[in-house]
C-alpha cells in the first residue's frame, strides 16, 4: 500500500533530521521524504499535522512469556501492547521455558511472531545450556536460527572458568555477549537495595557491590578474551564509573539502562509496593541521578522497557515473596519523553536512545532511522498529549507497573510496520 504521512514533524535521530515533512510509504518502505517520487499515488493519507513522525522504537528487553509462561502474557498479548507503544522491534530475552539454547526453539518463536505480523522480534540466544551456567550453547547454530546475541538474562554463571569458555567462544565468531551484572551470592537473598530504606522497611539488601563484583569480573574477562560485551540493565553510578573506565582504556563495551531505573529510586517502595521489586533493585537517589545524566551524555547508550509481564496472584504477595518484574513496552515513550524533558534534551537526541543508539546494540541496519529505502517502520505520536496510565488502558496482559496512576507525556496515534498502519489511537 502507498501511505503518505503529511504535514508531520520528522524527527530521524541517526540523520540528525527534525524538520515538517511529508514521508512517503510504499512496498513496506520509505521511499521519499519532502517530494513525492514520480508516479506515487497514495492510497491512504495520514494527517499528522501537530505529531511526531519517528523512527518505530527498539527495545533492548522485552519478555514475552512465551514459550512456558503463557499464564503470565501471550505473544499476542504483548505484541498489541507493542503496538500500542509504538514498539517494533523487540530484543527477545533467552529466560523462557524452556530456555533459547536450541535452534528450533529460536525458530519456532520466530515464526509465531511472523504469523502474528507485527513487531519484529530479535531473539537473544541463552549463553549455557538451560541457563545453568554449566555447558555452553551451540552459539553459531542460534545464529543461523536467528540468534543477535547471547545472554545469562538475570540468572548469573556461577563458574567463571565456564564464563569464560563461553566469551572466547563468542569472541571468536564476533558474537556480542549481554550479561547483567549480577554477583550470584550477593544478590540471591536480597530484595531491595541495602541501605536505609531496605533497613527501615525490614528487607534484606542487595548491596551496589553485586553489580560492581560481577561487572569487576566480565570486564576482566572480556580484556582476556577480546569479547564484544554489552552490559544490560546498569543500576548504580558505581557501575557506570566501572564501564567509563574500561571504555577509556579502549575496550568495545556498551550498556543500557531501564525506564524504571531513571525515574524511581528506592524511596519508590514506600509502603511494600510490589510492582516497584525489581531485578536489580532501585538504588539510592543518588544512583538514580547519575544513571539519568550518563544516559543524557551518551556514557549510557540506550534506554529499555525491561518489560517483563507478571500475574496478578505473583505480585498481590509481601513485597519480599513477590514475583520481580513490570510491564514496560507501552511506557517506553512516555518515560523516555519525561526523561529527556527533565535531563534538558532536544527530542532529537532524546529518541536517539530508543530507536538508532538501540538499532546499534541490536545490529539493526533496517529500523531505527527514517532513510530512504529503510523499512517502514514509523512511530506517529502527540508529544503534547497526555495518558493517564491505568490498568484498564493497559493493553499488555501483565498490570505491574510503578507507574500506574500517574499521566505521563506522550500519545501514540499510529504505528507502522513494514508500510501497514498496525495501530491507530
Amino acid at each position: 500500500m502507498n501511505i503518505l504521512i503529511s504535514n508531520g514533524r520528522v524527527v530521524d535521530p541517526a540523520n540528525r533530521v527534525d524538520a515538517v515533512h511529508d514521508v512517503y510509504v510504499s512496498g513496506g518502505k520509505i521511499v521519499a521524504l519532502g517530494a513525492a517520487p514520480d508516479g506515487f499515488k497514495a492510497e491512504r493519507t495520514i494527517d499528522a499535522s501537530g505529531l511526531v513522525v519517528a523512527p518505530g522504537f527498539i527495545d533492548l528487553a522485552a519478555r514475552l512469556r512465551e514459550p512456558g509462561y503463557e499464564y503470565r502474557a501471550t505473544l499476542e498479548s504483548e505484541m498489541e501492547a507493542a503496538m500500542a507503544g509504538g514498539v517494533t522491534s523487540l530484543a527477545i530475552p533467552p529466560d523462557t521455558d524452556p530456555a533459547l539454547d536450541e535452534p528450533g526453539l529460536v525458530e519456532m518463536l520466530t515464526y509465531r511472531a511472523k504469523k502474528l505480523n507485527r513487531a519484529h522480534i530479535y531473539p537473544v540466544g541463552a549463553l549455557t545450556l538451560g541457563l545453568k551456567g554449566e555447558r555452553l550453547s551451540e552459539m553459531a547454530e542460534l545464529v543461523e536460527a536467528g540468534c543477535v546475541a547471547f545472554s545469562q538474562a538475570n540468572v548469573p554463571v556461577v563458574d567463571n572458568t565456564v564464563l569464560m569458555r563461553a566469551l572466547q567462544y563468542a569472541a571468536t565468531f564476533g558474537f556480542r555477549v549481554w550479561l547483567q551484572p549480577l554477583a550470584p551470592f550477593l544478590s540471591r537473598v536480597g530484595h531491595a537495595h541495602d541501605g536505609e530504606v531496605s533497613t527501615r522497611l525490614g528487607l534484606s539488601g542487595i548491596p551496589v557491590a553485586a553489580e560492581t563484583v560481577a561487572l569487576y569480573t566480565y570486564l576482566e574477562l572480556a580484556r582476556l578474551t577480546g569479547a564484544r560485551l554489552h552490559i544490560t540493565r546498569l543500576s548504580s553510578a558505581a557501575g557506570l564509573a566501572l564501564i567509563d573506565q574500561a571504555r577509556a582504556e579502549g575496550m568495545d563495551v556498551s550498556c543500557d539502562v531501564s525506564i524504571n531505573h531513571v525515574h524511581l529510586c528506592d524511596m519508590d517502595i514506600g509502603y511494600f509496593n510490589p510492582n516497584c521489586h525489581l531485578v536489580p533493585p532501585l538504588r539510592s537517589q543518588r544512583d538514580r541521578e547519575a544513571l539519568a545524566r550518563g544516559l543524557a551524555d551518551g556514557r549510557i547508550d540506550a534506554l529499555c522497557s525491561d518489560h517483563t509481564p507478571v500475574d496478578d496472584d505473583a505480585k498481590q504477595t509481601p513485597f519480599s515473596e513477590s514475583e520481580p518484574g513490570a510491564t514496560g513496552l507501552e511506557l517506553l515513550l512516555p518515560l523516555t519523553l519525561k526523561w529527556a524533558d527533565a535531563a534538558g534534551l532536544p527530542l532529537l537526541d532524546g529518541l536517539a536512545r530508543i530507536t538508532s543508539d538501540a538499532a546499534k546494540i541490536v545490529g539493526i541496519t533496517k529500523a531505527g532511522h527514517l532513510s530512504v529505502g529503510a523499512r517502514a517502520d514509523v512511530c506517529v505520536f502527540d508529544p503534547d498529549a497526555h495518558v493517564a496510565i491505568t490498568r484498564e488502558g493497559l493493553r499488555s496482559q501483565g498490570k505491574n507497573t510503578p507507574f500506574l496512576g500517574m499521566e505521563l507525556p506522550g500519545k501514540v496515534r499510529y504505528t507502522l510496520v513494514e508500510g501497514q498502519v498496525m495501530y491507530e489511537g
